[in-house]
Formats: C-alpha cells, sequence, structure tokens
C-alpha cells in the first residue's frame, strides 16, 4: 500500500477509537477538517491532493478486477469449457437440453459508463489475467470523453461480439461432445444456448433524441457487421457462401450509411427507402435458405468441417440478420396516447374502464392491416405508432425472421397491452413482436398479480400468446428498488413472477413458454447480488418462483439485462465473456429441482410476509420524508460524473434545486448519490426494524432459510461498505456554527472573514438539520440490524471478503469522503472570497454561492468567468489619435482572482468527481 495512505488508514482507525470518549465524535469530518487545515494553510496543494486521489483511484480500479476475478473464476478456456460437457446417455435429452437458451442476455445502455473505455479495458484485461494486484490495472490515463448514443452503441456491439465468440467456442464444443457420443445423429444436432439482443439505440422511454432513422441505421450496420463476421466463419469452408455474406454485409453498409444522412431532406430520404426497398442481388432478409444450404454442406463434409459449417448456422439461428434481437420501449402512456387517437378521439372514455377495455377488444378484432412506408413513417407524429412502424419495415427489408419485443414501461393496464397488440396487427407484424408489459412501479407490483390474471383471461391476447409461442413480461429492479426498497422489490418481483405461473396455468396457457426480462443492474440497489455469480443469477429470479412453473409444467425463457459500462465489463474480454457464460451455464436461471423441500421462508409466511412489509413501511418512510429526499438532492446531482448519453438535466431555477423531488432523480442517479454520501438506504434500511419485536423468530428463520441467507448475504455486503458518520459529516458543510467557530482562538485568522461570511450565510440553511435527522434515523435502524445479526449464528461472517480486506476497503472509503470534504470546504472558501463587485455586476453573488453549495459548478464558473473576463477588448486595438490615460490597470487583478479563486474552484471540483469514481468502483458498480 502506498505509505502516505496506509497513514491515513491509522490516523482514520485512531479518530475512531475517540468515538467510544464522544459518541458524537465524527471522525470521517474531522480527517477532512485536518485535510483543509493542510489546503488553507499553504502546508499541502490541491497537486498533493491529486496525488493521493490518484492512489485511491488505483485502489478502486483493484476492486473493480478483484470483484470480476472473485465472481468468474476460473477463468482458463479450458477448464471453462468442460463445464459443457455432457454427462445425458441418450442423444434426445442432450439435444433437448441445448436447443432453447438457457438465458437470453441483454445488452441495454443504462448510463453507468463510468469508467474511461481505457480503465475498462485495464480492468477487465487484469481479471482476465489474474493480474489483480498489481499497479498495471491502473497505468489508464483518467481522460473522461463525451459519451455519446453511437459510443454507447459501438460498446454494446463490441461486447456482444465477444459474447458471440464465446458462445461459439461452445457450440463447438457441444458438436464435438455430439460427434463423439452419438456419431450417426450430431449432425441433427441445433443448440441454441444462449440468445443475445439488445435495445441500444431503441429505447424511446424517457427519451427524445432517438430519431426513427437512428434505430434503422443501427439495425443496418448491427446487419452488415454480422453479415460480415459470418462470411470471416466460413471464408475457408464454405467460401461460396461467404463471397454471398460478404457481398450482403457490403450491400447492407451501403444502406447504413444513406440513413444515417439528414433525412429531413425529402429528395435524401427517397434515396435512401428506395435503396432500400428495391430488389437487388445482394439483399437479403432471411437466413433460412443458407442455414440449410450450411446443413447440406455439412452433411458431406468431414468432421472438422462440419462442426465448422453447423456452428455458423447454430449463429445464426441463434442471431438473425443482426448483432442480436432487439427490444423497442416505449412508456404506456404513449401508447395510450395513440390508442385514443383511434378508439376515443373525443376524450370522453376513462383509458382504465371496462368501456375502453371493451373499445379496444373491438378496435383490435376489427384491425385490417395497413401497408405503409418509409415516407409514412417520416411524417408520423405519435412516438409509439413510429415505433410500430419502423418495426414493420425491419421486418420487411431487413430481417424477416428475428422476432421484435416491445416493452411497455409503467404498463400497469390491461387496455395497454392489447393497444400494443391492435398496432402490431394494423402494420401486420402482430405474429414477430413479444408485447412486453414492464412491471417496476409501487403500483405495478402491487397490483400485477390482478393485472395478469385480467390480460390472460383476454381471449384475444391468448390467442395471440399461441401464435407467438410465448407470455413474455419484464420486471424492473430499478425503480422498484428506489421506491419500495431492494429487499422488498426483489420479494414483491418474486410473488408477481409466481402469479404469472399460476394465471397461465388457470388459462390454459401450460403449452406455451414463459418469458420473464428481468432488467436490473450491477449495483445492489438495481438487483445485482454481489456476493457470488450464483446468488446473482437466483436474486431475480428465484428457485421458489422457477418451481412454480416448472411445477405447472411451463418452459421458462429467462432473460437479463447486463447494463451499460458496469455491464459489459463481463464481456470484456474473450476470457471474460467465455467464464461469464459458463457461470450462467453452472447457475442456470431456467433449471431448477421441482422435488426441493420448501424452503421455510415460504412456509412460514405469518413470519416472512409481516417481515417484508415492515421493512417496506421503513422504506416508504423515507421515500414520503422530506428529510431523505432533501439529503438526497442537498447536492442535486453534483456529485456525480456523466455516465450516460442520457444525462439528467439540473434544475435551472436555483428554488427549483431546493425543492427537488426523488421523482425528478432517475434509479440510477438515486442510487449513486446514496454511494456518494455514503450509505446504500434502499438496500439496508429497514432490515434491522422489521425485526425489532420479533429478534428471536425472525433470526431463526433467516439463519435456517436458504432465501433468509440471501437476503443476509445480500445487507451485510451493503453494511459492509456504509458510514453514518459519513452521512453526517455531509451535513456539517452546512453547519453555521461550524464555520463560525473554525478561526476561533485565532487558529486560522487568514480564513476568519471567509469563514464568517459562510456562517452568516448558513444560518438560514436547513440541510445540517436534514443530515443530522436522517443520520440519527438511520443510526437507530442500524443498532437494530446489529442487534439482529449478534442474533442470527454466524450473522456477522463477511460475504467472501476476509475481516482485514474489509477494514482495508472501509478505511479508503473513509479517506476518499474526508478528501472530498476538504475539497468541497476549500470551494465554498474559495466561492466567498470572490469579490463582490465586478465588470458585469448583474450576477448576483448569493446566486453563485447557491450554484456552488448545490455543486453546479459549471454554472457557477460559467458565472464568475462572465463577471471577471481576462479577455476583452484593449485601447490599443483602436486607432484612435487622441492620448488616453485610461484605462489604468484597474482590471488587471481579474486574472488574479481567475488565477486564485475561479481556477481553484474548478481543479477542486475535477477531483471531487474522480473521487467520486472510486467511490463507486469500492462499491462495485455506479448507482
Amino acid at each position: 500500500m502506498n505509505p502516505k495512505i496506509a497513514a491515513l488508514h491509522d490516523r482514520l482507525r485512531d479518530l475512531h477509537g475517540r468515538t467510544r470518549e464522544t459518541p458524537l465524535f465524527n471522525p470521517v469530518f474531522q480527517l477532512g477538517l485536518e485535510f483543509s487545515r493542510d489546503l488553507e494553510s499553504g502546508d499541502s496543494s490541491l497537486a498533493d491532493i491529486d496525488a493521493l486521489v490518484s492512489a485511491l483511484e488505483c485502489e478502486g480500479l483493484l476492486a473493480r478486477a478483484q470483484k470480476l476475478d472473485r465472481m468468474l473464476a476460473p477463468m482458463a478456456a479450458a477448464e471453462n469449457l468442460a463445464s459443457f460437457e455432457s454427462d445425458e446417455d441418450e442423444f434426445e435429452a442432450f439435444a433437448a437440453r441445448w436447443s432453447n437458451p438457457m438465458l437470453h442476455v441483454v445488452f441495454t445502455a443504462h448510463p453507468t459508463f463510468l469508467l474511461t473505455p481505457a480503465q475498462a479495458a485495464s480492468v477487465a484485461e487484469g481479471a482476465t489475467e489474474g493480474r489483480v494486484d498489481g499497479d498495471h490495472v491502473c497505468s489508464a490515463p483518467y481522460e473522461r470523453t463525451q459519451i455519446t448514443l453511437d459510443s454507447e452503441h459501438d460498446a454494446a456491439m463490441a461486447a456482444m461480439s465477444r459474447a458471440q465468440g464465446a458462445r461459439d467456442r461452445i457450440v463447438r464444443g457441444l458438436f464435438e461432445t455430439a460427434q463423439s457420443k452419438w456419431p450417426g445423429a450430431w449432425k441433427q444436432f441445433a443448440p441454441v444456448p444462449v440468445r443475445l439482443a439488445t435495445w441500444v439505440g431503441y429505447d424511446m422511454d424517457g427519451r427524445t433524441d432517438i430519431g426513427w432513422n437512428t434505430s434503422i441505421r443501427y439495425r443496418l450496420a448491427e446487419k452488415s457487421e454480422r453479415l460480415a463476421s459470418y462470411a470471416a466463419m466460413l471464408a475457408e469452408d464454405a467460401p461460396d457462401v461467404a463471397a454471398r455474406l460478404a457481398a450482403a454485409a457490403e450491400h447492407t453498409g451501403e444502406m447504413a450509411a444513406n440513413f444515417a444522412k439528414d433525412l429531413s431532406d425529402p429528395a435524401l430520404l427517397g434515396h435512401a427507402a428506395n435503396s432500400l426497398t428495391a430488389d437487388h442481388p445482394d439483399k437479403l432478409t432471411g437466413l433460412a435458405p443458407i442455414i440449410d444450404e450450411l446443413a447440406k454442406l455439412a452433411a458431406d463434409a468431414d468432421d472438422a468441417t462440419a462442426t465448422t459449417l453447423l456452428t455458423a448456422a447454430a449463429a445464426m439461428r441463434a442471431d438473425g440478420l443482426g448483432m442480436g434481437w432487439i427490444h423497442f420501449r416505449v412508456n404506456s402512456s404513449q401508447l395510450q396516447n395513440a390508442i385514443r387517437r383511434r378508439v376515443d378521439p373525443e376524450s370522453r372514455l376513462d383509458l382504465s374502464s371496462q368501456a375502453a377495455l371493451s373499445a379496444i377488444r373491438t378496435a383490435l378484432r376489427e384491425a385490417v392491416p395497413l401497408k405503409a412506408n418509409f415516407a409514412a413513417l417520416a411524417i408520423e407524429s405519435s412516438t409509439a405508432i413510429r415505433q410500430f412502424l419502423a418495426m414493420q419495415q425491419i421486418l420487411k427489408h431487413i430481417d424477416a425472421d428475428a422476432p421484435i419485443r416491445m416493452l411497455i414501461a409503467e404498463c400497469e393496464q390491461p387496455q395497454t397491452v392489447l393497444a400494443a397488440l391492435y398496432f402490431a396487427k394494423l402494420f401486420g407484424i402482430d405474429d414477430k413482436v413479444d408485447v412486453s408489459p414492464l412491471f417496476e412501479t409501487e403500483t405495478a407490483l402491487e397490483h400485477g398479480g390482478r393485472f395478469l390474471d385480467a390480460l390472460l383471461a383476454e381471449e384475444d391476447y391468448r390467442d395471440y400468446a399461441r401464435v407467438r409461442g410465448r407470455v413474455a413480461i419484464q420486471t424492473g429492479f430499478s425503480d422498484a428498488g428506489r421506491f419500495v426498497g431492494q429487499i422488498p422489490a426483489s420479494l414483491a418481483i418474486e410473488r408477481l413472477q409466481g402469479r404469472l405461473a399460476d394465471a397461465m396455468k388457470a388459462n390454459g396457457l401450460t403449452d406455451v413458454a414463459a418469458l420473464i426480462f428481468n432488467t436490473h443492474g450491477e449495483s445492489m440497489g438495481r438487483g445485482a447480488h454481489p456476493a457470488s455469480m450464483k446468488d446473482r443469477m437466483e436474486w431475480p429470479l428465484s428457485p421458489w418462483a422457477r418451481r412454480r412453473f416448472v411445477r405447472a409444467g411451463i418452459r421458462l425463457e429467462p432473460e437479463v439485462s447486463f447494463q451499460g459500462g458496469d455491464g459489459y465489463l463481463w464481456f470484456g474480454t474473450p476470457e471474460l465473456a467465455l467464464a461469464t457464460l459458463t457461470r450462467i451455464a453452472e447457475n442456470a436461471p431456467g433449471v431448477t429441482d421441482p422435488d426441493a423441500p420448501t424452503d421455510q421462508f415460504y412456509r412460514r409466511t405469518d413470519l416472512s410476509l409481516d417481515f417484508y412489509r415492515a421493512i417496506r413501511r421503513v422504506q416508504n418512510m423515507h421515500l414520503v420524508s422530506a428529510t431523505y429526499s432533501r439529503a438526497i438532492t442537498a447536492f442535486g446531482l453534483g456529485l456525480l460524473n456523466d455516465t450516460g448519453s442520457r444525462r439528467s438535466r439540473r434544475q435551472s431555477d436555483l428554488s427549483a434545486d431546493r425543492k427537488m423531488s426523488l421523482r425528478q432523480i432517475r434509479a440510477i442517479p438515486h442510487n449513486a448519490i446514496l454511494q456518494q454520501l455514503g450509505y446504500p438506504v434502499n438496500v439496508i434500511a429497514g432490515f434491522g426494524t422489521a425485526a425489532e419485536n420479533n429478534v428471536e423468530e425472525i433470526a431463526n428463520l433467516l439463519a435456517t432459510s436458504a432465501r433468509g441467507q440471501q437476503l443476509l448475504r445480500l445487507v451485510r455486503a451493503a453494511d459492509a461498505l456504509a458510514s453514518i458518520k459519513t452521512v453526517a459529516a455531509y451535513g456539517e458543510l452546512f453547519n453555521s456554527a461550524y464555520w463560525a467557530s473554525r478561526p476561533y482562538r485565532g487558529t486560522e485568522k487568514h480564513l476568519t472573514d471567509a469563514c464568517l461570511t459562510l456562517a452568516a450565510y448558513l444560518t438560514k440553511d436547513d440541510r445540517v438539520g436534514v443530515f443530522r435527522r436522517l443520520a440519527s434515523r438511520l443510526r437507530v435502524d442500524a443498532m437494530h440490524l446489529h442487534k439482529l445479526l449478534d442474533a442470527i449464528p454466524g450473522g456477522k461472517e463477511e460475504w467472501g471478503l476476509p475481516l482485514p480486506d474489509r477494514e482495508h476497503k472501509r478505511r479508503s472509503i473513509g479517506v476518499l469522503q474526508a478528501l472530498r470534504l476538504a475539497l468541497l470546504q476549500h470551494m465554498f472558501l474559495k466561492a466567498v472570497q470572490v469579490p463582490v463587485f465586478s465588470r458585469s455586476n448583474d450576477v448576483s453573488r448569493e446566486d453563485v454561492l447557491e450554484m456552488v453549495f448545490t455543486l453546479r459548478i459549471d454554472d457557477a464558473l460559467s458565472q464568475l468567468r462572465r463577471a471577471f473576463p481576462t479577455s476583452f477588448p484593449g485601447i490599443d486595438d483602436f486607432d484612435v489619435d487622441e492620448a488616453s490615460d485610461y484605462p489604468d490597470g484597474g482590471d488587471s487583478g481579474y486574472l488574479a482572482i481567475r488565477r486564485d479563486f475561479i481556477d481553484p474552484i474548478e481543479q477542486a471540483y475535477a477531483l471531487v468527481l474522480r473521487i467520486g469514481t472510486a467511490i463507486a468502483n469500492e462499491f462495485g458498480a455506479h448507482g
């Protein structure tokens, strides 16, 4: 360890010891004060802090690499491929096992691109090579670049390409196994062990920056890339087929280039549309003939050649004419607006009513498919209809075989699903589109069972499901974890999944599959269990839920998302991709033992349901609490880096910042702010309080239940990183008494005026009280938690981290937090020392201060630079004969103001954001 960091660890440990003498003593804030005094006295500099941050950044990157290594080991390809060796005696059983995907893997573009591309590559390479303890993981420079939709799409495609490569290696191994065990039948084998999909560029929920032509361009680009990779696979063993595929790839690339142009020009749109829709010898819209041709070639080929040909055919069968399947997503309100135009143009119906349901049902049955073209797509104003038109054109002119998912966010009524079916039928694509409602909001989880009962009771929906061969739903852990807490959300989603099995059985739909898309992220607050890959796979789709489907005779099609930069790390190298798919296969989410004894957590519902409800009450208390909301939004979103192309917009109205609602913050930044403030409330809160009046029975239930132990592992993992003292420390930044007392006894005379100005300004600020109240509530709850853990045998054992490693991680996070507290104080002090008057005297000093206090630093710096320009017209720029003694140098101080106040604020804030990255890395993910 860096000697300076080691010394700071020791100092923080000593300061923690003082809490025995003075319970209210805050070691994190005290260390921050010590950093601040050194910085303000000149004994240290921002450059010195930069060096400390760099060392701690390295620890954070190593923590990410170590987590990958711990979760995915072993990495050796031979060892991982051996996991797919068959123990079946019959070919039919072997073929059946691998003919349906064990998992659908969906690459989504949630804003979690925390690491720079170079950092992500270093972390992935370190984990791949097993070198997770050296500085080489930290060699990548910290140079953040703007994240765009195109860069997100490029990253998704690169991750998918590595996943395809890993799957090809698995498929080849399966073929070799079949060849050795069943030499007369193996060429009939058609494996699809994993299916890949993406919604990057197709997800319109909450976005207005993705045009229809963006989605068409991406789909064409994906098709071109995939055709080229198919051609490369077959170049040696089927050169004629490879040549046709390569020509099709080139033709498709030209089409993609056409759709990248400005299609607001009717002439360019016409050219792009006509080029794509015209017949062309190199145009491919389906792969069935190619797959059949490869099978015929394989029948007459030697075993090695046949394996290559059949592996390529398996890839085509899995992915179609793209890098994988695609998911469009719209919001339910967009669909409701669209259907109202069709069934209720005078807006007389309540769309949640039975009358509206009847009207939509009638419209669905009477719908006559309509033809459409790209011109119709270009002029359509409705977002929802535009998505259906885009899907129609993709299925007609790009890939006629691969189905498309239509995800509906915030879907709480069967009417919305039937509306989607209506538009799918209206545009003739209902046989190729899987409509999937998302259950994520508190209302959706509360009433989701009744929703499913009502939807599956609809005859038209059942007919549709049988045509598609599946009932598709999506369960989300992001907003669910934010609004009801992660543990209650997971338990509610589990019950909802069980209700789906019941509803399918009750409505005679056991002959179709249940496709359950669990959209969780990589952080604990978004549904990713950090203890092991087994827990990670079982958390969103538990063995209890799986058994409900198996016992009902319903085939499961499990699906899970790998979100953004954090999720793509699992596929960061070919070796990581293979290890990830292997660990998934070892914990296949569609497999369970139907005869397993019932877990006590589900048998003792008198305890577990009360426990669930009590946790949820505590979480809800925080959600509706003005204290919690104010604390979470105390710094706006200023503690967070931009981590995606869909940025969280900052409020332009300062008063709006002070009243910012939790519902104005999306799930990822909400979780990320909790990480930065030091306490993952939506994971831990309520777990201890829920057992307050029944500690022994709850402790026994958790200790004897596999599900209960899994809950404990999650809570312990979060608690191991949590610090209530840190939460309280942030409030003290706004403590007027602290600032008034800091120069007391003449210790920092040079700061007296600045401290008194801050003290006077903050007398009216509410944040110190807010943080103190929140910290008190969390402390009471935490005391109950530790009492519960004390009552559980082994309840305080660590989740895979030895105690010294846990303490090291906690100390490193504490030092990072203290450094950031010092930097924030530096920014506050610099801001109040900026002169009141300036060339642009319309700038309000109070406005600038409030911007700094809420970390709207870019806005504050913009105002200050406008107020104190260092470049403006000089008198020598003009050819004027008359002499002038003015200006007499009165403006020369502006350069000094920039140097002494404005630039240090900018430099300090850059370090604040780097610290945010390091803390998120210690937590294992962003948000």
